[in-house]
């Protein structure tokens, strides 16, 4: 068993020690620097389109509702990893508490499944869009699209609280985690015995998610495809429809899947090191979350659009009581 350090179970306060990256003595500070700018572009870009999407009336619709809870998962992956992050990189800091440790594996894994419940939900959305135009509004009304949002975070966090809640108890042998951030997979390595209830249920549960997201995004997409086959021959303007309100998602669905893809490839290369496959490991959390907003911005005209007025709007008033003030 990995990382077992004593047969007696530790007593509370339990505090963990995060063995984190190698950095290379008087690099800190510059890593410190990347991971604030990363943070700072994550906060800022999500930031925005959260408030423009609630203080724009003409964008409270189904499409941008579920871009702003992409958005709020987004900050909510960011924030879990990339403060730590910061604190390790800027102090050298690896100590960690157990109700810290529970919080940060429980919002990262919450973001995980947070994600894959949201774009399942949007892609879904898109489907009535494109294929049932003229049912659209009476499908997707505004009490139905509460109980696609509420659902999409409800599934996530039951999933994950149950999930943790099987850890309640669990006697831990080792304080050791070795990992960038905390993971419930990480912590349970540390346990003086066996987990297999807990091991079957995150498998069976990691499965049926990934599963069932990716059928319904299929299902909707293959639809969508057909759609625009079948009457685009005789109307072009129902492919371009179909693309300006399907290309970000599937970017960004596809780009998520890569994150993934690349973590899962580089544990299976012996001969890639410890610290590249760390950063691979939360490639999933800081690339999304900072591309997202941008991907958003430039394929979606209306959200676009919005965030320039926004902008513009406030920017003009200022400008134009400084020319009166100065003619004056």
């Amino acid at each position: 068993m990995e990382n077992v350090t004593t047969l007696t179970p530790l007593k509370q306060p339990i505090v963990f020690e995060l063995e984190g990256f190698h950095v290379p003595l008087g690099q800190g500070s510059l890593l410190f620097f990347l991971a604030l700018l990363n943070y700072m572009v994550v906060l800022l870009g999500n930031g925005v389109v959260v408030g423009v999407i609630i203080f724009d009336k003409a964008l409270h619709r189904p499409m941008f509702v579920m871009v702003g809870n992409l958005a709020v998962c987004d900050l909510l992956g960011g924030t879990a990893v990339l403060i730590r992050l910061m604190i390790y990189f800027l102090t050298g800091q690896k100590r960690i508490f157990y109700v810290s440790a529970i919080a940060q594996a429980f919002s990262v894994h919450t973001y995980g499944v947070a994600v894959q419940t949201i774009l399942a939900a949007m892609a879904y959305d898109r489907y009535l869009a494109v294929c049932e135009p003229l049912r659209y509004n009476a499908v997707m009304t505004s009490a139905r699209l509460v109980f696609s949002c509420v659902l999409a975070w409800l599934v996530a966090l039951l999933c994950i609280g149950v999930l943790f809640a099987l850890n309640v108890g669990t006697p831990l042998c080792g304080t050791t985690i070795k990992h960038v951030y905390c993971s419930n997979r990480s912590i349970l390595r540390l346990a003086c015995g066996p987990t297999p209830i807990n091991n079957v249920y995150g498998l069976c549960m990691t499965w049926s998610l990934s599963t069932g997201t990716f059928l319904i995004i299929a299902f909707s997409y293959i639809r969508i495809l057909h759609a625009c086959i079948k009457q685009g021959r005789s109307d072009n303007s129902i492919r371009t429809k179909a693309f300006q309100t399907c290309a970000s998602h599937l970017i960004v669905y596809i780009l998520y899947q890569i994150a993934s893809v690349i973590i899962i490839v580089s544990y299976r290369i012996p001969s890639v090191s410890q610290n590249i496959k760390k950063f691979f490991s939360i490639l999933f959390i800081i690339v999304p979350p900072s591309i997202n907003p941008v991907i958003y911005g430039l394929l979606t005209k209306q959200l676009r659009t919005s965030i320039i007025k926004q902008f513009t709007t406030r920017v003009t008033p200022k400008q134009s009581v400084r020319q009166s003030q100065r003619v004056r």
